[in-house]
């Protein structure tokens, strides 16, 4: 008897269980980023000159809340590939790094945004190797679903 109620028991709770009512959304959706607002900085094949300092702006935005991005410039002088865009850009001959540009930084985003129009300020060294680079962003959304945009850009 005692194993009957005990079953009864278990049964039970793993039918009210299985009931609940949790009707939290599970966010499958990646975040967005844009870059094709009037002010939005770089775009495919821009151009920037050494010595000089940036903004870059974009506008990210997610179903539920963005968590944070990331900016990555990096050389190709090999023509590697991480391009996300569909036109391409005129490149130069492949050629060795001397002394190339790398920057990779983190930003934060205020919590509870679904829209945010990101700026940064960038200096880009006015020793660096000019030439081909790629201009990442990386955005990634609470949930962890993360966007990548490759751009072609060129250092002068």
């Amino acid at each position: 008897m005692k194993k009957l109620k005990f079953l009864l028991g278990f049964f039970a709770l793993a039918f009210i269980s299985s009931c609940s009512s949790d009707n939290a959304e599970i966010d499958t959706e990646y975040p967005v980023i844009d870059i094709t607002g009037a002010n939005a900085f770089p775009i495919q094949c821009s151009t920037i000159e050494r010595g000089q300092t940036i903004t870059f702006k974009a506008i990210f935005n997610d179903n539920v809340a963005l968590g944070s991005y990331s900016l990555d410039i990096h050389h190709n002088f090999d023509h590697h590939t991480h391009s996300t865009e569909v036109t391409s850009c005129e490149m130069e001959a492949v050629k060795k790094p001397v002394k190339p540009m790398l920057f990779i930084n983190n930003y934060t985003i205020p919590d509870g945004l679904k829209s945010y129009e990101a700026t940064a300020q960038i200096t880009i060294p006015a020793d660096v190797d000019p030439g081909d680079y790629h201009f990442m962003i990386r955005l990634t959304d609470k949930e962890g679903w993360q966007t990548l945009k490759g751009l072609s850009i060129k250092i002068l």
